[in-house]
């Protein structure tokens, strides 16, 4: 019995132990690599090159251009860059109106004015009987309107011989009586030619003068514009530099017309740019130099003297050709005052009646030529850029007694 369980023992032994390395033999073979027949060595690429990004796409083949066909740099811009460097255009140079014969052309403006006053003498020599208190009465009509008592007294008494003698009744024949004699003391005999040509040499050199507030620095512009209508080359000088914005102001004015504006510092020298504005005219070749000097009161004894000094100045280059006077005529008999005053400093050639347009006292033409003897040779008659006028009689007077 023994026996037999010894054999059994031994036999389970034997069947475990070949069991385990049948097991074992299967694990090795798993664990071990396959063994690959011998070959020739494989060679590979290097890597591509690094791509930027971590997305980067793979590089697209893109159809190559010639060098004639790759734009200049900076030949084509994105348009907003093209928005921020962009030139402003140069202003319009515009063509004034001719000067010729404005005034007839402004009568009508001037006429709805200033034709108070002919009416009113018209309408009283019209009575059937003139006593003393009529001729009174007319008087009163012409010194209102500023002509001043000697040239008043002068017309009333011609006025008064020539109806008498004459026997004029009909209201034509009173009108034409009435121009008459007005236009005799307008005295269109004056020379009112403005000299504005050059020499052979140098450009010919307008002062502008006058008191604050005439208009003066306007009246400069515009009279540009008046001799660029003539044909002139023009070149402003902005001597006016107690007033901030005179020289933008006649600059502004000159580029309209295509004239250079010489200026200097707020504060600076008149006389200076006065002398440096002539020069550039002559280096330019200019017909004309005009010089707006500073508005100046005709009570500042010192601003005066300064204002010969301008023109002394000046006149190292060459003469003075026309020195203007602008004054207001709503100012009436202060005008007056101040033509005296300015008269004594420079010699005055002209004078500028500005606003003549808003007034019925068109009689200070008359009285300002009576009192420093020189004549009237241009008028404003309103705000537009060509509204200023070279003075003519005839014209004058019929916008003054109407049609």
């Amino acid at each position: 019995m023994e026996i037999v369980i010894l054999v059994v023992v031994i036999a389970l032994v034997v069947i475990l132990a070949a069991g385990g390395l049948v097991v074992g033999s299967r694990r090795k073979k798993k664990q071990l690599p396959p063994t690959a027949p011998p070959s020739t060595p494989k060679i590979t690429a290097p890597p591509a090159e690094p791509h930027v990004g971590d997305e980067a796409e793979a590089p697209r083949e893109e159809p190559r251009r010639t060098i004639e066909e790759v734009p200049l740099p900076g030949a084509t811009a994105a348009p907003e860059a093209l928005e921020e460097v962009q030139v402003p255009p140069a202003p319009v140079i515009e063509q004034p109106e001719p000067a010729a014969g404005r005034l007839i052309r402004l009568r009508s403006r001037l006429s709805r004015s200033q034709n108070t006053l002919g009416k009113g003498l018209l309408t009283l020599l019209s009575r059937e009987r003139l006593d003393d208190d009529t001729w009174e009465e007319i008087e009163d009509i012409l010194i209102t309107a500023d002509v001043g008592v000697t040239p008043t007294q002068e017309l009333v008494e011609r006025l008064r011989t020539r109806v008498r003698v004459l026997g004029t009744r009909t209201p034509a024949e009173l009108r034409a009586l009435l121009r008459e004699e007005l236009l005799t003391l307008v005295d269109p005999g004056l020379d009112r030619v403005l000299r504005t040509e050059s020499h052979e040499e140098s450009p010919a050199v307008v002062l502008v003068v006058g008191v604050n507030g005439t208009g003066k620095t306007t009246t400069t512009g515009k009279l540009a514009r008046v001799l660029v209508a003539d044909g002139r080359s023009v070149v402003l000088g902005a001597a006016d530099t107690f007033r901030a914005a005179a020289a933008d102001q006649l600059q502004t004015w000159g580029e309209r017309v295509g004239a250079r504006t010489v200026r200097g510092p707020e504060g600076g020298d008149p006389a200076s740019i006065a002398f440096d504005a002539v020069k550039e005219g002559i280096a330019e070749g200019a017909d004309t130099v005009l010089i707006d000097t500073a508005g100046r009161l005709h009570t500042k004894t010192g601003l005066m003297d300064e204002l010969g000094k301008v023109k002394r100045v000046v006149e190292k280059h060459g003469p003075v050709d026309e020195v203007l006077l602008v004054l207001d005529a709503t100012t009436g008999q202060n005008g007056l005052v101040q033509a005296r005053v300015f008269a004594e400093v420079v010699d005055i050639t002209g004078i500028v009646l500005t606003k003549l347009d808003g007034t019925a006292k068109g009689g200070i033409v008359i009285a300002v030529q009576r009192e420093l003897g020189v004549p009237v040779k241009l008028v404003g008659l309103g705000e537009g850029a060509d509204d200023l006028a070279p003075f003519e009689p005839e014209a004058f007077v019929d916008a003054l007694i109407g049609e």
